[in-house]
């Protein structure tokens, strides 16, 4: 198929190269001129597991290309998938869905032929019927536009795979034709038996949010329990064990730290938390409400482990590490990072604060610039009286601690996302305090 990508961003430039993977011929169109020609030169604009490699590929197959001209888009493709950005509104709860009728007001009235309409971008229930009205008013071709709603559930850090290889596709469907459209745009996915739930719109608009939400009630959920471990002493990564093993709970997203961050649990779970709020389900709401707020207090939490891990020694003029920049491993993304946050509040705390990240640092420094920054990970460690792991990178955990003993007097490591074995940096003469775990 002829299908064209709208919006060039963390969701579109994979979505993108994903299809011209699949056998399509793909249009990617975004406003930002400078992006779109570093696209068409192959270069990657953000870090994604295999993303440079599919995407160099396909461009220079001429498979893929991208542009400025929405009109190019339109005049070249059946199919066109939305998915620009839905950042949380100025009321701090729902969705900014400008970008997302904005799109539809610039590709519509080039609209001629038949064609399908398939957003991807999370949006608030009822969006569809509206871009629907709008689409279907706007084009030429009228009536013959499908829409169809079609979330995104991508992790960041695993995009190429969970495009590719996804494990299910949701359609929000009003019409045959629709439902036509998109079993034939994932035929290579759903012939490798991908299921697919084909709903009605306010089901697959829901999806994404209800999936996300519950996700970060998971997170916020084991922190709650790392607080009452760390208060009665107790073990939270034996208490995840206990519970992962229960089919009804599992481990998979359980683990206790500074919380979630990114640009999309953050929003998802407010604007859903407001969506239930509207819907007049208020326990719901106070249900959700009660997990970001858990979420919102984890900087706080960490600064006090990292006070009592200090034992009286002052933290203002302390020389400080904070390994660990992007809201997760795997990204470049900074987007609402506890990370930083955690940095942020250690300077503010007076602490002489240097931040190394193994690919966010360019974002990083744009977002808080009042921060120090080393690519280096030994130069980052020399002279540190204090090493807070706040982003759970492979380097990091991989790391030898006999190697990285810089302060030979006491070094103290606070790992905040309760991910290293600690053993093994203890035996290196380590001081080491993780959330919700005893011993030092």
């Amino acid at each position: 198929m002829r299908v064209s990508v709208i919006g060039c961003g963390h969701l579109g430039i994979p979505h993108a190269a994903a299809m011209a993977e699949l056998g399509h011929e793909v249009i990617g169109v975004d406003v930002d001129r400078d992006k779109v020609d570093r696209l068409n030169a192959g270069e990657c604009p953000m870090y994604e597991p295999g993303l440079p490699e599919l995407l160099a590929g396909h461009t220079a197959s001429g498979r893929l290309r991208f542009t400025t001209d929405i009109a190019e888009a339109a005049a070249f493709a059946e199919l066109h998938f939305i998915g620009v950005g839905t950042p949380i509104d100025a009321d701090g709860r729902s969705y900014d869905n400008g970008q997302v009728f904005g799109a539809i007001r610039q590709l519509t009235p080039h609209l001629t032929r038949a064609c399908t309409i398939v957003g991807k971008s999370t949006v608030t229930v009822g969006t569809t019927a509206e871009v629907t009205a709008l689409a279907q008013r706007l084009a030429p071709a009228g009536g013959a536009v499908e829409v169809v709603w079609n979330p995104e559930f991508l992790r960041e850090g695993h995009a190429v795979e969970d495009t590719l290889r996804p494990d299910r596709i949701i359609a929000g469907v009003t019409s045959a034709e629709g439902e036509k459209a998109i079993r034939a745009v994932y035929a290579g996915i759903l012939n490798a038996g991908v299921p697919i739930f084909i709903t009605d719109p306010p089901t697959a608009e829901l999806a994404k949010g209800a999936a996300n939400s519950y996700l970060g009630l998971k997170i916020s959920y084991i922190n709650a329990v790392a607080d009452m471990c760390e208060a009665a002493g107790g073990d939270v990564s034996r208490i995840v064990e206990i519970l992962g093993i229960d089919p009804r709970i599992g481990a998979g997203g359980m683990r206790p730290g500074i919380g979630y961050g990114g640009g999309c649990l953050p929003k998802d779970v407010r604007a859903f938390t407001a969506s239930a709020r509207q819907l007049g389900t208020a326990d719901a709401a106070d249900l959700l409400l009660a997990a970001e707020r858990i979420n919102e207090s984890r900087t706080g939490v960490a600064m006090g482990l990292i006070i009592e891990a200090l034992e009286g020694r002052p933290l203002r003029g302390a020389r400080v590490t904070v390994l660990g920049a992007a809201f997760k491993p795997d990204t470049s993304d900074v987007r609402e990072s506890p990370a930083l946050a955690l940095a942020h509040a250690l300077h503010r705390a007076g602490g002489v604060v240097t931040v190394h990240d193994p690919q966010a640092m360019a974002n990083a420094m744009a977002r808080n610039p009042e921060l120090d920054y080393t690519s280096d990970l030994p130069s980052a460690l020399d002279g540190a009286e204090l090493v807070v792991l706040a982003t759970e990178w492979s380097e990091y955990q991989q790391a030898d601690p006999q190697a990285l003993v810089t302060h030979p007097a006491n070094p103290l490591l606070v790992d905040c996302r309760t991910t290293l074995a600690p053993e093994p940096w203890r035996a290196a003469g380590w001081t080491v305090r993780q959330l919700g775990r005893p011993g030092k």
